[in-house]
């Protein structure tokens, strides 16, 4: 892959439209990107991500869509990134363009277009771009196929981030493993490591709820089988778990089958006592039942011959009732006839008091020929009383109108009060719309004033803050530079004391007869001794060790100090020279505006609507008012018509009246007189009905009560019974005679008889040796049931454990094999003997081969001292695979890459990461990567580590690569001739291009 050409408008901190020329930079090899911190460095880096994947590296990635567009870009101007490229022998254009808000082209506001993205492709032959897919998705998966790799993948290989690879040097087992993971996508080994431990916790779960089944099912049988069971303490997952309960089972099946059949014995020995219980508790009842029949019987007999007479009496009077049941149909008709009559004469006597005393002595007929008479005058009044209800309802019509015309009177007052102050109302509603909208205006303005002077109070917070760390940052190098000199001062002073007390450090190791080192003499007649206060290999390379360590702080200090200087550089950039105090006034004054003017502005929508209410309501008005007129002017031809009518109906009544109020008066009188005389006469001729039907009845009574026996029909009356009379008479008679049957037919009996000649029985004795019995039989009976159904019981359980034991066999074997596998590839088991996970073996191969291509640069790059090799040893929580260690060509130690100073630890990762970029690429697909960059990390290296740094980045022009070099180290500017310089400004960053 090599870059030819990014075009970006409108990006991140570029305001307008820049070009870099990938080709040119190329040329040379080796090209530096600097600028000052905040320019935009990394955002010419982003910018290429972007168009490649569509979004940005890392922790940026929050910054997708509108937050992409530059702060600085003009409204009208649409962001943009094109870059131009080769891959895969084809030569591509990627445009991207992410959703804006751009200003509507009526009207005020914005409008949001979505996000649009374009592939061309160079057709050589025709020498003209063509169009392959403007499809977000298409063009995505096209890029990932070309370049074989992740958006994350492209990051880490063409995007060489530094620091990322110091934190890898430093990190332990588990970090080193999630980059590597990423970059070589092993997630499909941690997968099989999920899948197994997944699938051994299923059979697990499985086994183990098979095991507690067999549990539940034992302690039920436990339970069933009481004390003829024991089962040992045992959990769900132990071995042996199934046999212990197949085996508990069957020795408790077998005690409780010899109780059933005991159990079974007593109970047949107890229903035979019960049963001879029974017998004699029969005979002693039947014999106290005839004896108590006996004597109640004697009793019963003694009571009917004291009260003889009293049935003797009852004899004689239902004999005269049934007598006087021959008069009573004679009676009923005569006390039926008396009542009517009295009732008719009531009603004749009510009808005759409410006519008037004209009428007192008039007969029947003549009643009735007088309501036929005010019945036909009635019948002529029809016409009259159809005339005066017309009247009435005249009369309502004629309020009606009157009430209409009062109440459109009102309405075209309150109209034409209403219309009179129209013109102020709108006047006054159209002013403060008017206002509203200058507020909108004046809100706009302060709102385009507002953020700058926001982000230049920030930028003044931030210079105040980086002043103070830039005088802590100068305080802290003159404190290092002054321990480094005192321990470089000590390390000289120890090593001068132990070369001068060298001879006593090599005495120390001479033997009679073995050479001196020095001088080859086998006799040592006066070696030299040590002096107090000599120093040994130990101190000297212990001090020499701190010397190291302050000057590593010491490096540490001046470039923290040079971060804060360009730090407060371009802070004090933005925010200029004014005091902090002053700019937050500005914007605190400018956010009481701001708010102020939206507060003022939010009134433009509540006036509009009011005026288009009070529009609406100024129509209403004035149609209101001509409707009212309209109906007056109808009103009053109504009115007229109604009049005239009302005079003409008037007159007709005044005779039909007559002395009454009014027609209906007339009529009512009429119809009362009417029906008070029907009344009467009808009252009349049933009085004199009655009358005659009760003279009839009395004869047909006195005959009647002559032939039944009785001198009087009144004695007749005395004599008869009601029906509950004679029902009670009647039962009190059968009475008598069904007891006096009932006795002498017990007193003839011989069974009662011989009976009540014998002892009278002992029952409850006898019903307590019976109760006693029947109890035995039921306990017996209880214990035989309780026995049979615990045989029931263990033979079910038995039978369903058993089955249990051999379906859960199969899985517990299966449990036992993944159980295994899993425990293998997570490195948890015995038979891994490293503890290295699956992921981690396959990811320790990978490391092995970056370290590997990581150290034929690293060698150059440390002149051959420091080598990086893979190491398996354990680490952390015991586990091992991806460890990472160099190796000390000047000491012969292997050590961790931890312990590497600043500058080592630059170029050891550095070299880490060219040598990841080859691994990755052959893992992709041998995809050739043609441009490369590298950002930051130069300013740690002294003047020989960087020109070797160089040489070897240089050297990857071998194989026809370039390699960009983002710093803002001053000594580089110096040293790459090819440079693209980002320079910042008040209205944005721009670039500067210059080649060799």
């Amino acid at each position: 892959m090599r870059l030819h050409r990014l075009d970006i408008t409108a990006f991140g901190p570029f305001g307008g439209s820049q070009t870099v020329d990938f080709d040119e930079l190329s040329s040379a090899g080796l090209f530096l990107l600097h600028g000052p911190t905040g320019a935009g460095k990394t955002s010419v880096l982003d910018a290429v991500c972007y168009a490649l994947y569509g979004s940005v590296p890392g922790v940026r990635q929050s910054g997708q869509g509108l937050t992409l567009r530059s702060d600085h870009a003009p409204a009208g101007t649409r962001t943009e990134v094109r870059l131009e490229l080769t891959v895969g022998g084809r030569r591509l254009e990627l445009t991207r363009q992410p959703p804006w808000a751009r200003p509507k082209k009526r009207g005020t506001g914005s409008t949001l277009d979505k996000a649009q993205s374009w592939l061309r492709e160079y057709d050589a032959t025709a020498g003209a771009w063509k169009d392959l897919s403007r499809s977000h998705q298409e063009i995505g998966e096209e890029i990932t196929q070309l370049l074989g790799m992740s958006r994350e993948q492209f990051c880490q290989v063409v995007l060489l981030p530094q620091g990322e690879f110091a934190r890898f040097l430093r990190s332990d087992a588990e970090a080193r493993g999630k980059l590597l993971g990423r970059l070589f996508d092993t997630h499909r080994f941690a997968e099989v490591e999920k899948r197994l431990a997944e699938r051994r916790r299923a059979t697990e779960a499985q086994v183990r709820e098979g095991d507690a089944q067999l549990l539940a099912d034992a302690h039920r049988m436990q339970q069933a089988a009481g004390d003829a069971m024991e089962l040992p303490d045992l959990a769900p997952g132990e071995p042996g778990l199934a046999d212990t309960v197949l085996g508990a089972a069957a020795v408790a099946r077998s005690t409780a089958r010899e109780q059933l059949t005991v159990r079974q014995g007593g109970l047949a020995a107890a229903e035979s006592a019960q049963a001879a219980a029974d017998r004699e508790l029969a005979d002693v009842r039947e014999l106290g039942r005839l004896q108590e029949r006996f004597t109640q019987a004697r009793e019963r007999a003694t009571l009917m011959e004291e009260r003889a007479d009293g049935y003797r009496q009852a004899q004689a009077r239902m004999e005269r009732a049934r007598k006087a049941e021959a008069v009573a149909p004679a009676l009923e008709l005569r006390e039926a006839a008396d009542g009517e009559h009295r009732d008719a004469a009531r009603a004749e006597t009510r009808a005759r008091g409410l006519l008037p005393d004209t009428f007192a002595g008039a007969g029947a007929a003549g009643l009735a020929a007088a309501a036929r008479r005010a019945a036909e005058e009635l019948g002529g009044l029809e016409s009259a009383r159809r005339a005066e209800q017309r009247i009435t309802e005249l009369r309502v019509e004629r309020a009606e109108l009157d009430r209409q015309e009062r109440a459109d009177e009102d309405v075209r007052q309150e109209a034409e009060a209403w219309l009179a102050e129209w013109d102020t109302t709108r006047a006054g509603l159209q002013t403060r719309i008017e206002s509203a909208q200058e507020a909108t205006t004046r809100a706009e303005q302060l709102g385009v004033r507002r953020e700058p002077a926001e982000r230049r109070l920030g930028a003044a917070r931030q210079r105040d803050q980086f002043a103070g760390d830039t005088e802590d940052a100068q305080r802290q190098v003159l404190v290092s530079a002054e321990r480094a000199v005192e321990a470089r001062a000590h390390w000289l002073d120890l090593k001068e004391q132990r070369l001068n007390g060298i001879a006593a450090e090599l005495a120390a190791h001479l033997t009679d007869g073995a050479p001196c080192a020095v001088c080859g003499a086998t006799e040592h007649p006066a070696p030299a001794r040590k002096s107090a206060g000599h120093v040994d290999r130990a101190a000297e390379e212990q001090a020499l060790t701190a010397h190291q360590r302050a000057e590593e702080q010491r490096t540490e200090a001046e470039r923290r100090l040079g971060v804060v200087r360009e730090a407060l550089a371009a802070a004090t950039a933005e925010a200029g020279d004014a005091p902090t105090g002053q700019l937050a006034d500005e914007v605190a004054e400018l956010e009481r505006l701001y708010e102020q003017a939206r507060r003022d502005a939010s009134w433009l929508h509540p006036a509009t609507e009011e005026l288009r209410r009070a529009e609406q309501e100024h129509e209403r008005r004035t149609v209101i008012q001509q409707q009212a007129a309209v109906r007056a002017a109808s009103r009053t031809t109504l009115r007229d018509t109604l009049d005239r009518e009302r005079s003409s109906l008037e007159g007709e009544l005044a005779q039909s009246r007559g002395t009454a109020d009014s027609v209906a008066a007339r009529a009512a009188q009429l119809e009362r007189q009417a029906a008070l005389l029907t009344d009467a006469a009808d009252a009349g001729r049933t009085a004199e009905d009655t009358a005659q039907r009760l003279k009839d009845a009395d004869a047909r009574l006195a005959d009647a009560a002559f032939r039944a026996g009785f001198d009087t029909p009144q004695a007749a009356a005395a004599a008869l019974l009601d029906d509950t009379a004679h029902r009670e008479l009647q039962r009190r008679l059968d009475a008598w005679q069904s007891e006096e049957a009932a006795v002498r037919a017990v007193l003839a009996e011989v069974d009662t008889a011989a009976a009540a000649q014998q002892a009278p029985v002992d029952l409850d004795l006898a019903e307590r040796v019976a109760t006693a019995a029947v109890q035995r039989t039921r306990d017996a009976a209880s214990a035989r049931d309780a026995a049979a159904r615990r045989c029931t019981e263990l033979d079910r359980l038995s039978a369903r454990s058993a089955a249990g034991a051999r379906q859960l066999a199969p899985l517990r074997e299966e449990y036992d094999r993944v159980a295994r596998l899993a425990a293998l590839t997570a490195g948890t088991s015995a038979d891994n003997e490293r503890r290295m996970r699956l992921e981690s073996y396959v990811l320790a191969a990978r490391l092995e081969q970056v370290a590997a291509a990581a150290t034929v640069r690293l060698q150059r790059m440390s002149s051959g001292r420091y080598t990086l090799v893979h190491s398996d040893d354990r680490a952390g929580r015991g586990r091992s695979g991806l460890g990472l260690h160099v190796v000390d060509a000047w000491t012969g130690r292997e050590r961790d890459t931890a312990t590497l100073s600043g500058g080592e630890t630059f170029f050891a990762s550095l070299a880490l990461a060219l040598g990841l970029a080859d691994v990755v690429t052959d893992e992709a697909g041998g995809v050739r990567l043609d441009t490369l960059f590298i950002d930051e990390g130069f300013g740690s290296l002294d003047e020989q580590t960087l020109d070797e740094v160089l040489d070897v980045l240089d050297s990857l022009r071998e194989r026809d690569r370039s390699v960009g070099i983002v710093s803002h180290v001053a000594d580089l500017r110096r040293r790459i001739h090819a440079q693209l310089e980002v320079v910042k400004g008040r209205d944005g960053s721009a670039v500067r291009q210059r080649g060799q």
